[in-house]
């Protein structure tokens, strides 16, 4: 018997939107399939104390090992799908869905002489054509209502078409023109037996050339005048697009056809497929697979279609293949379908209609099983504690890195240089620990010359503090700068400290016990050891275990020189490579090369790539700052909210420059001393030429624009080329 808590999902993993989940034993056979509303609140329901269970439900959660979940966009749609997986799976705990009773199909029966339409249940009979299944009884009823009008085909039942033969009278539905009454010979059997198969057909899917006909038809009766029949064939039309609900588990045509969506990052890729026989979902498949190189959407379809259908033939291998991106080139993957199928295979990618919002549904799926997988691997107390050991393991470390730096640079062409530290403490993101820094040294590219400046800056202000405090003891200066020469106003400055046996200093302890949890200290005690007397965090006050540089050979080299000119030797140092994911130490010419499957390799890999987003999110906001500065930036002393309350004065930079030292004053804080440095730097700044009306050569007197930026506000990135957007590092 399993405890369900040994395989509950997080709340907060669980999508808030319809959806049908299965319950799986330790053998993965499915034993349950249920449908929600919200899947989130349903499933909740299944992880309660077990006493207030069902006797049943307690049974079936605790023989199961595992539950999953497939989103869908409507509660009609989970119902349908739900019942398709069902019939598929045949669970044993579905008691209540083992009879064909509990879903309504509707039925058309061709093997009688006049075809009857009707709402039927139970085994499927013989020459009988079926529909549905339906969500409820009402909806097939309501669906023939409308559809009675256009295909006026029997619905009665043997004892009332007897007794309106008899009589010569038709019933109702006869006299308001929803029967063609073939109890009274108004229709041969012949006729009535071609208008059952038009029904048949219409239900089916096969609607466009039937639509079509009748609009013909209206069109012509309009031409001709004959406008009450031109207004009963647009109502027939407006029936039966009543009757077309979308469904997107429901395609037309009778569809044979497999979806694949992928959802993907830097790292990974989730693949998932539905399979779509006779125009409904007959199974899902999907998985998660390491991106072992650079790859596009279109090669992780190619080698989806490789797994799907490598070793599949004939009618395994769908008539239509629908994916979201083609492989380059397309052809060959589409004759080795072909080849497999041994008839023509379409391979292509959606535009509208059902088609394309099933692939939306396929997408979502996709999207939602990558999430789960990576918040199982980051959030997982031991998949952590092992990737600590093996990190530790691969690099020949003392202990377990529970605090890693990563470093990384960006720039675009050499401008605008800057660089990220990231922190991760515990294998977890401390986003309050984020540093960023300018570039100052020099000038120009050079990724090894700025990670030497970059790794030496950080650490000589550690080296700062460790003197200043005397070892994590007495109080540090926190009004100090950021960084030595940093020039960033970084919001993300602030921090809160760790203790010792996170930092590595006295007292530390970094082992990892041997039930492979690795140490986790109290969190109060950072409050207590370093943080200054006044409560404010202390900056750079630490050091980490282990500093991870975005790079190869020549950057780890350079981070490594940094650390020894500065007589730093106890922090490890290492860099991964992004073409191959290579892991470079210090001194060595081979790369330590980590399986794929290594949960150490993950955890650097998140490491290196939170790395690179900050540095490319800092990178961009100084760019689209330096496209907008105007006049008043290069003023010293003067903030964004006085340079607001100067053009919002003024009304734009060439008012104030024509201003006098006086009138500048009369703006609010501002002082006689910066209203002559404000003067003298606008007269030192060359104007903006004026625009000129190329029509007529007459100079524009519009006002000069306010050129100052916005003292918030998303980063502009409007003046970048195209060509330039992509070269980013």
């Amino acid at each position: 018997m399993a405890d369900p808590s040994s395989y509950r999902p997080r709340p907060g993993d669980i999508p808030d939107s319809p959806g049908v989940y299965r319950f799986r034993d330790e053998h993965r056979r499915v034993i349950y399939v249920g449908k929600a509303k919200s899947l989130r609140q349903r499933l909740a329901n299944y992880f309660q104390d077990l006493a207030n269970l069902h006797p049943r439900t307690r049974t079936m959660v605790t023989t199961a090992a595992s539950v999953e979940w497939t989103v869908v966009s409507t509660e009609v749609e989970a119902l349908q799908l739900e019942y398709s997986w069902i019939k598929e799976y045949d669970p044993r705990f579905n008691v209540k869905y083992r009879d064909d009773k509990s879903y309504p199909y509707l039925a058309v029966t061709m093997n009688e002489q006049f075809p009857r339409v009707q709402v039927m249940r139970g085994q499927k009979k013989k020459g009988v054509r079926y529909f549905g299944p339906y969500a409820h009884a009402w909806a097939i009823r309501d669906t023939v209502d409308l559809l009675l009008r256009v295909f006026p085909v029997r619905t009665c039942s043997a004892g009332v078409f007897k007794n309106a033969a008899r009589t010569g009278r038709p019933c109702l539905l006869g006299y308001i023109g929803k029967c063609s009454a073939p109890c009274v010979g108004r229709i041969t059997p012949e006729d009535h037996q071609e208008l059952a198969e038009e029904f048949c057909d219409f239900m089916a899917g096969r609607t466009g050339t039937y639509l079509r006909r009748l609009e013909k038809q209206m069109m012509e009766a309009a031409e001709e005048m004959e406008y009450e029949r031109a207004a009963r064939l647009r109502d027939d039309i407006g029936a039966l697009k009543k009757a077309m609900e979308k469904n997107a588990v429901v395609l037309a045509d009778a569809t044979d056809a497999d979806l694949i969506a992928v959802a993907e990052d830097e790292l990974e890729a989730a693949v998932q497929i539905f399979h779509v026989r006779g125009g409904r979902v007959r199974g899902q498949r999907g998985w998660v697979t390491d991106k072992v190189e650079e790859v596009t959407t279109g090669a992780l379809v190619e080698h989806a279609l490789q797994q799907l259908y490598g070793e599949e033939s004939g009618d395994a291998v769908p008539k239509e293949v629908l994916v979201p991106a083609l492989p380059e080139p397309v052809e060959p993957v589409q004759e080795w379908l072909t080849g497999r199928r041994g008839s023509n295979v379409s391979l292509r990618i959606p535009q509208r209609g059902d088609k394309k919002a099933l692939m939306e549904t396929v997408q979502r799926n996709a999207q939602q099983a990558l999430a789960l997988h990576k918040t199982k691997r980051a959030s997982d107390l031991t998949t952590r504690s092992r990737a600590l050991e093996e990190i530790a393991e691969a690099l020949d470390l003392d202990s377990a890195p529970l605090r890693i730096e990563c470093y990384d640079i960006s720039h675009l062409q050499g401008d605008d240089v800057v660089a990220s530290m990231v922190v991760f403490e515990d294998g977890l993101q401390r986003k309050s620990e984020y540093r960023r820094f300018q570039i100052k040294g020099f000038a120009g590219q050079d990724d090894v010359r700025s990670m030497h400046e970059v790794i030496t800056r950080r650490f000589k202000r550690y080296l700062a503090e460790k003197e200043r405090t005397g070892e994590w003891t007495d109080g540090a200066d926190t009004d100090a700068p950021l960084a030595e020469g940093s020039g960033t106003d970084n919001p993300l400055a602030g921090g809160s400290g760790t203790p010792d046996s996170l930092a590595g200093g006295p007292g530390a302890n970094g082992s990892l016990p041997d039930g492979g949890g690795a140490v986790f200290a109290d969190a109060e005690v950072i409050a207590d050891s370093l943080k200054d007397d006044d409560g404010r965090p202390k900056k750079f006050a630490y050091p980490p275990q282990l500093v991870v540089v975005d790079g190869g050979q020549p950057q780890v080299a350079a981070a490594r020189r940094a650390l020894d000119e500065l007589g730093i030797d106890d922090i490890a140092v290492c860099g991964l490579a992004k073409r191959l994911e290579e892991v470079w130490v210090p001194g060595e010419d081979d790369p330590v090369v980590l399986p794929r499957t290594s949960e150490g390799l993950y955890l650097l890999q998140r490491v290196r790539d939170e790395a690179h987003r900050f540095a490319i999110t800092y990178q961009r906001t100084k760019r689209a700052k330096r496209f907008r500065a105007g006049p008043l930036d290069d003023v010293p002393g003067l903030g964004e909210t006085r340079k607001q309350a100067l053009i919002k004065h003024f009304g734009s930079v060439k008012k104030l420059r024509s201003a006098t030292i006086e009138q500048i004053q009369e703006v609010p804080g501002i002082g006689r001393k910066t209203a002559e440095t404000i003067a003298v730097a606008l007269a030192q700044a060359a104007p903006a030429a004026p625009a000129v009306n190329t029509a007529t050569g007459e100079i524009i007197e519009d006002e000069e624009p306010d050129t100052t930026g916005g003292s918030s506000g998303e980063p502009v990135t409007a003046g970048v080329p195209d060509e330039r957007r992509g070269q980013e590092t």
